[in-house]
């Protein structure tokens, strides 16, 4: 197939997406496909005789995102639009965060009648906003931890967030964006003193924000792939909370597996996974996040539609684990997308 890769874009996950677009293109190309791959915010194609956008791969810090804003929302729109998709097959993208995984992408090119990989418009747009994925959760009886939602950051009052966490769950709790992934501006607060402080890093990046009880335990994930949930994958950071860094830096965090869980502890958190998944009408592939509770319970955190695609990612560990090399997992994605439009 013609396949146009898209990545880049104006998100903080933008050093992310491009180093999964790499990947993906390299991928795609053993597999047999001809690939054309886009940075999105630039408007710049990468020639078919390079591989790499970031030469030096993804940073320990995500980019400032008042910078990317900058650079206009309308041009990935323009980018798009610059590009003769008459004969392109497939839009692959690889788009983190932002308007590339929030459902706005997906809506122009449902407009434009091209086939893409991934969730369609609704599952994205859930997927993307924690709370509204936590109150389906809830609903679906999907075990979630304990939450609320401050609605507008610069008109919360302090106090009355502070009686709110000290009434609802307490101390450690978790603070971030409510629209944001790969734990950018996420802060586990410990102390009360330090809860401001956390509201201002989140702040950066989303209006709404997203305070939630601490689940000590383990961190474990579900990809799905198609139908099937893939090998669960344990995952040790260095900094004891899988952040930007322990991410996207070779050698600070260890991944385990298959995850050492008993087979009926497997079971339960791969359907678990796979209910998450369907329940916001997600389709192709996701990556499910949980907490193993001490108190040996799951905890199901968000679902992310567009998972990294990097060479430290899980959901191509997790296909490996499987049997399924990296050409095969984006051949094998590519074609579950052009199934689903064709009907």
């Amino acid at each position: 197939m013609k396949i146009m890769v898209l990545m880049g874009g104006t998100s903080a996950e933008r050093d992310v997406s491009l180093a999964s677009g790499e990947a993906i293109v390299q991928g795609l190309r053993e597999a047999g496909h001809q690939v054309l791959a886009i940075d999105t915010s630039k408007g710049y194609k990468l020639p078919e005789h390079q591989t790499r956008f970031l030469p030096n791969g993804v940073k320990t810090e995500p980019p400032d995102v008042r910078a990317l804003q900058t650079e206009g929302k309308k041009m990935a729109l323009r980018t798009i639009e610059s590009f003769s998709l008459s004969d392109v097959e497939l839009v692959f993208l690889a788009l983190h965060g932002g308007q590339g995984e929030d459902g706005t992408v997906q809506a122009l090119l449902e407009l434009s009648g091209i086939p893409y990989t991934g969730s369609g418009v609704l599952a994205s747009a859930l997927a993307m906003d924690k709370a509204m994925s936590k109150k389906i959760f809830e609903r679906e009886g999907i075990l979630t931890p304990e939450w609320f939602l401050l609605e507008s950051s610069d008109s919360t009052d302090l106090s009355e967030v502070l009686r709110k966490v000290k009434n609802a769950f307490g101390y450690p709790a978790v603070v971030k964006p409510n629209d944001q992934g790969s734990t950018v501006g996420l802060t586990v607060v410990r102390e009360e003193k330090n809860l401001a402080k956390a509201m201002d890093e989140a702040k950066i990046y989303a209006e709404k924000i997203l305070i939630e009880k601490y689940i000590p335990g383990r961190e474990l994930t579900v990809g799905v792939l198609g139908e099937a949930p893939l090998p669960v994958i344990e995952i040790v950071p260095e900094h004891g909370i899988y952040d930007y860094e322990c991410k996207y830096t070779k050698g600070k965090s260890k991944y385990i597996c298959p995850a050492e869980l008993s087979i009926e502890k497997t079971k339960e958190i791969q359907e678990l996974g796979y209910r998450a998944f369907k329940a916001l009408g997600c389709e192709g592939y996701a990556r499910v996040d949980f907490r193993y509770g001490t108190d040996d319970k799951f905890y199901c955190l968000e679902v992310n539609t567009l998972p990294g695609m990097t060479a430290t990612s899980l959901v191509p560990k997790a296909a490996k684990a499987s049997g399924i090399d990296f050409p095969q997992l984006v051949d094998r994605i590519a074609k579950i997308a052009i199934k689903k439009f064709k009907g």
